[in-house]
Order: C-alpha cells, then structure tokens, then sequence
C-alpha cells in the first residue's frame, strides 16, 4: 500500500535533511511554494512539516518560518566556584578557559555597557533602593560560532565613583572585574549564590539563538558577595536548554565532573 502523500513529502525533505540539500539551520520553503512543488493541499503540507518537527527535524519560528534543526554538541558547565580562584564557572575568562579545555571554540562580543535603572529583580537582589542606577555590561557568547548564551552583570553605580572607572570602557577587562575591584577599590569577592530558573524565550533571544517560542532557556541569578557580604554585583545568563547541561560539585576530591562515576562515559 501506498505511504499518505504527507508521509512521502515528509520523507523526500527528511532525505534532503539528511544529504545537506537543505542545511542545518536553513529555512525550508514557504507553505505556498511546498504545495506548489508538490501538488498538494495546505492540509498534507501541513501534516508533512508536522511529522519532520516530531522527528526533531524542523521547528517553526512563529513569524519567521520553518526551519531546519541545529544539531550542537551540548557543553556542561560547571558552576560549582573553583576551589582555586573562587571564580564560578559560566562567565568570564572562566568561561572561556572551560570552553578552550575542551577543544572547542569560545567567542564573546566586545561587552555593551549602559548607565541605567534595572528593573526590581536586579535591584532586590542588589540591595539598592528600587530607583538607583547601575553600570551594566552585556555580552552576546558563542561556541563553535554557535550563539550559546547571553549574559549581562550588573554593577552599583557607587563603584565608579569610587575610581573602578574601567567599568564604564566598552571594553574587555582582561584580568577579570573580580581582580580589577579588588585591586582598584579594595572589593574581595568571598562567594556567590546562583538562582536558576526555567522560562520560555522572549523574542530577541528566539532570534539570536534560533529557537521557537516553545523552547526553554535557563536563566541564572549570579548575585556576588564581598568581603562584608554585601552584595558587589548581578550576573544574569540565559542559556538555551538544547545546548547546554550544568554540574554543580558539593564535597572535595571529587572526579572529573566531566566524567559520569559508573558509565566511565562523558555525563
């Protein structure tokens, strides 16, 4: 017996999928021009582009179109602080190191910086009076050219004042701005508290990390501590669910994280 014409439209793009005709994170032709090529009604189109989305093959971007899956290597992130450095993993020259560890490519934009009120979240966590301006600085980051996340710490104000000026240059700040207030105005970072979240994407981050409404990005809370435990700074990293895991190490001596303990096998 014959396949259902949606069967057979799905399996001739699945082929193409598959051979690269139709790349991945390439967008498929419009609706009107598959029934078209195929002969077909809305109806069996619609069932063929249903079918490869349940094979994980496309997704739909509401307003944008259909498009062809991107398939990543996730990268595990180790948030527990470095017993070392007490710097977490996940942002910064951190980040960047873990990233390099494992034989892959990291990228970050050069940081935007803006004056600006942030909204409660930031400032309850701050622990600033709801109106007070801070310093932030947003990078857009990437692993093998792939967008994989997007972060953006929040300084008070009062910092710069107090001569961390360099906060303000759009501009990395090689050391680390952990070492650069601590060496500038005498703010040693003793701990942080991470807060994750789960959430849907909003616009802008379905179009940097071309992901649908319906996907899930992790959201992480950094507030950091100084040696008052008073809180120095927020760092706020959205991180799509598809491309990315987290460990977090409670004990010393423990094995490579990277490592699953019975498997043998990366986790």
């Amino acid at each position: 017996m014959a396949q259902p014409m949606y069967q057979q439209i799905a399996e001739d793009l699945r082929k193409q999928i598959e051979s690269g005709a139709l790349g991945r994170g390439s967008q498929l032709p419009t609706e009107l021009e598959l029934r078209e090529r195929y002969k077909a009604s809305r109806n069996t189109i619609r069932d063929a582009i249903k079918r490869l989305t349940g094979q994980g093959l496309v997704e739909t971007r509401p307003g944008q179109g259909t498009f062809v899956t991107v398939k990543v290597d996730p990268f595990v992130t180790v948030l527990t602080a470095d017993p070392g450095s007490g710097f977490g993993g996940g942002e910064g020259a951190t980040y960047l190191s873990q990233v390099s560890a494992e034989h892959r490519k990291p990228f970050a934009t050069t940081p935007k910086v803006e004056v600006q009120t942030p909204p409660r979240v930031i400032t309850g966590r701050l622990r600033v009076p709801p109106a007070t301006q801070v310093v932030s600085r947003h990078q857009e980051r990437y692993i093998d050219d792939i967008p994989w996340s997007l972060q953006t710490s929040f300084y008070p104000m009062e910092f710069v004042t107090r001569g961390a000026t360099r906060l303000l240059m759009a501009e990395d700040i090689a050391e680390g701005t952990v070492r650069y207030l601590a060496e500038t105005i005498g703010l040693r970072q003793i701990g942080y508290r991470d807060w994750i979240t789960a959430r849907a994407p909003d616009d802008n981050e379905q179009k940097f990390f071309g992901i649908s409404h319906a996907s899930t990005v992790f959201e992480i809370f950094r507030t950091a501590f100084d040696q008052t435990k008073t809180p120095m700074r927020v760092t706020v990293t959205v991180f799509p669910a598809d491309r990315n895991q987290f460990i977090v190490n409670v004990g010393d001596g423990l094995p490579d994280p990277r490592y699953d303990e019975d498997s043998g096998e990366p986790g």
